[in-house]
């Protein structure tokens, strides 16, 4: 399905019964919805819950800002980085949050429950923190409530998020194999044919474009540290983060959480930065049980 949000072309999928409490689901950095594994999704709707998945602006199938006059290549933006210049954003993650909403609006949801991985995280934060009143509860998985870069990072952790195109399709499969050996979960390994399927469902949906990419990582590196908003935030918070998270250090969920009154924390033993099918019946249960107490 796709809609018209804040200005913009978004493609989302309802899976559930539409009288269910809604809960959506944002990704992070530069994926697409065919990435969410088919165990959280369904694993949701078993629980009782209408699950939306939706592609982020600039990937999949939603709206390409590729009219935006920003750098997107990653050498401008790495030649930028490394001269001390501002990176012009072409949106940020505020905008971001605002899709979600014209997506709320869209489905006539009045409120709903959101999870949010990653930058899907920190957009989930943003919503918290602006429209408290819309949702039912937060959900925030490996993601921080800090800078993505902090001064000194940007040497060392920019050159490997910045995208460069995919040469083929068996370019991309060799690179989201390689991303799930840096990223991955180790105590919820996925193997070899997943991975090879879900790059080949994404490449066929525009794949992995590095320009797409590459503005958002710029919106996530512009988004401001919000850990003195959060602390006067009043929203039931379920924080979870993996011990093995490669990306985001488990430090980071710990302070997410602390930073959140009341908020629960979970951190998980063998997790790193990417939800597999392995793990996805854990993540299931653990927002699940969140939820129910909520009542």
């Amino acid at each position: 399905m796709q809609i018209k949000v804040n200005g913009i072309t978004l493609t989302l999928e309802d899976h559930g019964a539409k009288t269910a409490p809604a809960m959506i689901l944002i990704r992070g950095l530069g994926t697409q919805l065919v990435h969410w594994p088919d165990e959280l999704i369904h694993g949701f709707v078993a629980q009782g819950f209408r699950t939306i998945v939706f592609d982020n602006r600039d990937v999949g199938l939603s709206a390409r800002l590729d009219e935006a006059n920003t750098p997107s290549e990653a050498d401008d933006i790495l030649a930028l980085a490394r001269a001390g210049r501002e990176i012009p954003a072409a949106y940020s993650l505020t905008d971001m949050a605002e899709d979600v909403i014209g997506l709320m609006d869209h489905l006539e949801l009045e409120s709903a429950h959101i999870f949010g991985i990653s930058m899907g995280g920190a957009i989930a934060q943003i919503l918290a923190l602006n429209h408290p009143e819309r949702l039912l509860s937060a959900t925030l998985v490996m993601t921080t409530c800090r800078p993505l870069l902090e001064r000194g990072a940007i040497a060392e952790l920019l050159p490997k998020l910045l995208a460069r195109e995919p040469a083929s399709l068996e370019a991309a499969q060799t690179a989201l194999i390689a991303e799930y050996g840096v990223w991955g979960s180790p105590g919820y390994p996925a193997d070899d044919t997943y991975i090879r399927a879900q790059a080949q469902a994404a490449y066929k949906r525009g794949g992995p474009q590095a320009a797409g990419l590459n503005r958002q990582l710029i919106a996530t590196l512009n988004a401001p540290d919000r850990r003195a908003a959060l602390q006067n935030l009043h929203l039931p918070c379920c924080v979870i983060h993996g011990l093995q998270d490669s990306l985001i250090p488990p430090e980071h969920g710990a302070e997410l959480a602390a930073h959140i009154p009341n908020s629960v924390y979970h951190p998980v033993e063998g997790m790193g930065h990417i939800i597999t099918p392995r793990l996805a019946p854990e993540i299931v249960q653990l927002v699940s049980e969140f939820v129910r107490k909520l009542a």
